[in-house]
């Protein structure tokens, strides 16, 4: 046989040792080496590709694979090399924004490097940060990327084991909580690695899991008076406005469905956080609120004790970002339309992120449990039309959530049904730090 015929062959015969000898599973470490230097590659879940959940003993679902986009989730293994800060890089600010390989949170890495900070991006494809990172032409020397899949608590705790090694900890300033996974013309629930619904999930459990492992760390920033802990909310979580009036409206009833931590759900009941009937949209309406009453918990158990200025914010509408992929495409077409020309409250992704950004490295937001808003391309008709200027585009006001989104009584609720969900472990400072905050609370009162 020729040359070709041999190597085809060859090929053939090492395709079938591959196949007949059995593997070792491998670890699935987090830290990526310098943006540059990433060696990331695709290994296959159990299952490959998406498949009916399957009930465990427990009743909640085994981990199968979850949707994104319609497609599989995969883990991926890359390089633990160790990050290490450019020399140039060492007295900078560190923020981490989760979510930032597109969109919102892109932006917001861009307008935070522009003013003075390092950013390391923890996103799920490290190299579609990558490729974003060099079309935005981000500086090298003030980023870094980490793998973090929000769906995957054992991947929230290991990319916070990692964190905590890398040199970043030591001027680590301000945690973003930005990703947010949005299904809304879901029929039937899909879940994360661990069981939960998915948008409650990625929007809601994984950022919950991943502030409470960092809080420690952040409550020893080297600047006492910026330390930021923002989740992003959203105006559909909030009922009190127009397109919080969008049925269906975002509302977590008696909690049922979280509590018992979506165990035996399916597309007729316990799949939404209230236990009703699933519907796709009010599954992230509902995570959005549930973000937002986080907030308020956690500046009140730990705002005092350790300086953290907690906050959440609404960044106006982004019309044409990625977070509506999973929408109609005539959706897709008209939305921005008619956010642009009939409501007036058009924003950006750039000056999304500009918005975001502020609310970390200007002083002025510093008042604790805010809902951050703006008036101009905000979440107002008459706002939009009447006070639409630089000014109001540009500077924040703490806005009023919805009257189930300043309920103290259910934001401690959603707070220790989650925290019990993602099976976190009180440290020390935990008991000390909402001791001391209620003590303080009470005097104010007083």
């Amino acid at each position: 046989p020729g040359p070709r015929a041999r190597n085809r062959a060859r090929r053939t015969r090492r395709l079938g040792r591959d196949l007949a000898t059995p593997r070792a599973p491998t670890s699935q470490p987090v830290m990526h080496a310098r943006a540059s230097s990433l060696r990331a590659s695709s290994t296959p879940n159990a299952a490959g590709r998406m498949t009916t959940a399957r009930k465990g003993s427990s009743g909640r679902r085994a981990a199968t694979p979850t949707r994104r986009g319609g497609r599989a989730v995969v883990a991926r293994a890359a390089s633990s090399q160790q990050n290490v800060m450019p020399a140039n890089a060492e007295n900078k600010p560190v923020a981490i924004v989760t979510g930032s390989s597109s969109g919102l949170g892109l932006y917001t890495a861009k307008a935070l490097i522009k003013n003075g900070y390092f950013v390391v991006n923890a996103v799920r494809s490290p190299e579609k940060m990558q490729v974003k990172a060099n079309e935005l032409g981000l500086d090298e020397s003030s980023y870094a990327i980490m793998y973090l899949e929000l769906g995957d608590l054992q991947s929230v705790r290991d990319f916070a084991t990692e964190f905590r090694r890398s040199k970043y900890v030591k001027n680590f300033q301000a945690l973003v909580c930005n990703a947010a996974l949005y299904l809304p013309n879901a029929t039937v629930p899909s879940y994360t690695k661990d069981g939960f619904e998915e948008c409650v999930g990625v929007n809601h459990l994984g950022h919950h899991l991943l502030s409470l492992l960092l809080l420690d760390d952040l409550a020893q920033a080297p600047d006492a008076n910026m330390k930021r802990l923002i989740i992003v909310g959203s105006v559909t979580g909030n009922t009190n406005t127009l397109a919080g009036q969008v049925p269906p409206r975002a509302g977590l009833g008696d909690m049922s469905g979280l509590r018992n931590g979506f165990k035996n759900s399916d597309r007729n009941q316990g799949a939404l956080i209230d236990g009703t009937r699933f519907i796709g949209a009010k599954a992230y309406k509902d995570s959005k609120l549930c973000n937002m009453l986080d907030i308020k918990a956690f500046a009140e158990r730990y705002g005092e004790s350790t300086g953290i200025k907690f906050s959440t914010m609404y960044p106006g509408c982004i019309a044409d970002s990625n977070l509506f992929r999973n929408h109609t495409a005539f959706f897709r077409w008209f939305f921005p339309i008619l956010q642009k020309n009939v409501t007036k409250g058009y924003v950006s992704e750039e000056e999304a992120g500009e918005r975001l950004a502020s609310i970390v490295y200007d002083p002025r937001y510093s008042e604790q449990g805010a809902y951050w808003a703006w008036k101009g391309g905000g979440d107002q008709l008459w706002d939009n039309y009447n006070n639409n200027n630089d000014d109001t585009r540009t500077i924040a006001f703490n806005n009023k959530p919805s009257k189930e989104g300043r309920d103290m009584a259910k934001a401690n609720e959603v707070f220790d049904i989650s925290t019990e969900l993602v099976g976190y472990k009180p440290t020390a400072l935990d008991g000390f730090a909402k001791s001391f905050d209620r003590i303080l609370s009470g005097a104010g009162k007083k």
